[in-house]
């Protein structure tokens, strides 16, 4: 018996340890360089909040505003109250001009009513296509709908990017950016989807960790994402938010 009720509290205490890690509110930052007309540029992403209430003391630590927000899919399922959804956006609006992309769970909510609230404070949808940011350099934010409705259009996408236009291309799967790789030119690329594998056991997991670095010549972010799906646990791949500074200089 003495044996059963230590496996017992270590087994609380594992699990008590997880829920701790899921809930950390951790801002990773990354530095970009680009070449064009000098300027920076600066971008906050936020990707698989669930059913997660976003910080505010996290929120309100940022320093200074950011020319995009990006919300990269699955900010809410069908297990998330309409009012968090309201909360977090209130939090995550006054950052700056915010954008939305599809995730694969974010219509649990139904979408006409997702589409509302998201026009209700003021974020866009991008959705096969391309926002061009108001910059000295043409500078876009372009995105996918996600992949799990068969619908994503690639060329939509890119249709309106020049040649020598700067491009930050966001998808809520990153299993997508090899295929874009092949054919089309991005400066950087964003997606989350995986959350890690959000339960690791050393370097295994059922997805690669969340990382920030080059693959085949494109820097590429793919984040553990900021909530939990299914039980609210993480272990070996902690909450991640991200700043991005882009420094655009030498022609």
């Amino acid at each position: 018996m003495i044996y059963l009720g230590l496996f017992v509290l270590v087994v609380i205490a594992f699990l008590l340890y997880m829920l701790k890690v899921a809930h950390e509110n951790n801002v990773l930052h990354h530095q970009l360089l680009l070449k064009g007309e000098q300027e920076k540029i600066r971008l906050f992403f936020i990707s698989d909040t669930h059913l997660r209430k976003i910080n505010r003391q996290m929120i309100e630590k940022l320093d200074g505003q950011f020319d995009a927000v990006i919300i990269g899919g699955d900010f809410a399922d069908g297990r998330t109250p309409i009012l968090r959804i309201h909360d977090n956006l209130k939090l995550l609006t006054p950052l700056g001009p915010t954008y939305f992309v599809w995730g694969n769970n974010d219509r649990e909510v139904g979408e006409e009513r997702f589409r509302n609230i998201l026009q209700e404070h003021g974020v866009q949808i991008i959705a096969n296509d391309a926002v061009l940011l108001p910059k000295k350099n043409r500078f876009w934010i372009n995105a996918i709908e996600d992949t799990s409705t068969m619908k994503c259009r690639f060329d939509e996408a890119f249709a309106k990017v020049e040649e020598k236009d700067l491009v930050v291309f966001i998808a809520h799967n990153p299993g997508v950016f090899a295929r874009v790789r092949e054919k089309f030119r991005a400066d950087l690329m964003i997606g989350g989807h995986l959350h890690g594998g959000q339960i690791r056991i050393g370097p295994y997991g059922m997805h690669p960790n969340g990382s920030y670095r080059e693959r085949d010549g494109v820097m590429t972010l793919v984040s553990n994402g900021y909530g939990t799906t299914l039980l609210p646990f993480r272990l070996g791949a902690r909450p991640q938010c991200h700043i991005i500074d882009i420094e655009i200089s030498g022609k």
